[in-house]
């Protein structure tokens, strides 16, 4: 069947936002008297959202009762400079505008607060290409559950068995896969060696770079 959208999973998949968050992360930890921690750390976790991000400079604290302040500081430390050296990744640019020429509607569906997601995509001047924005809070349930996926297609008009759908993480594939959508893992994203195993993830094929999405749009 002939695919009538695509959507894209934000961090790790469409643009790299690792500096600006490892940035923010390592701001917070300097003002708590804490050591940064590297790149290559950090990057590993983006993906995973701010607690994830927080664990790696505050290992001894519990996520569920002692982190809801630093979570907070953090994210308005991250909003600050959301896209300070944010980037889209290589070849998403010329892959959007292969997707716009082909009449191919594109959205994002991400685990990102919507409040974020929606100032960082204006900052980067998307938000008037995407068919849909579905954050984390959109709906009552982020990914892997079904809600974000079922509301992006509901507003673009579409059928899920119509849509790709593009992630890094093993959520992303999990949620395409429960609504029937055509699952692509992003291997340029933010997969850690050591603690993922994209080949287990059942997804329809993982990918080598941007463009290649191109090859599964029929």
């Amino acid at each position: 069947m002939k695919t009538q959208a695509v959507f894209f999973d934000l961090d790790g998949t469409l643009i790299d936002t690792a500096p600006d968050m490892g940035g923010a992360l390592n701001t917070l930890l300097t003002a708590h008297g804490r050591q940064p921690v590297s790149e290559t750390l950090y990057r590993s976790q983006v993906s995973h959202g701010a607690i994830a991000l927080l664990k790696l400079g505050f290992p001894e604290l519990d996520p569920k009762t002692q982190m809801t302040d630093l979570r907070l500081e953090f994210l308005q430390t991250y909003e600050r400079d959301i896209a300070c050296d944010s980037k889209l990744f290589d070849d998403i640019e010329p892959l959007l505008t292969a997707l716009e020429d082909r009449n191919l509607p594109w959205g994002i569906i991400t685990n990102k607060p919507e409040y974020l997601t929606l100032k960082l995509l204006a900052d980067m001047k998307l938000t008037e290409r995407c068919c849909s924005i579905v954050g984390a809070d959109t709906t009552t349930h982020a990914k892997p559950h079904p809600a974000p996926m079922l509301l992006a297609c509901r507003q673009t008009g579409v059928d899920p068995s119509r849509c790709l759908y593009v992630g890094d993480a093993q959520r992303d594939i999990h949620a395409g896969n429960a609504v029937g959508m055509k699952s692509l893992v992003a291997s340029w994203g933010y997969i850690s060696d050591q603690h993922d195993d994209p080949d287990s993830w059942q997804a329809d094929a993982i990918l080598d770079s941007p463009m290649h999405v191109l090859d599964h749009v029929e």
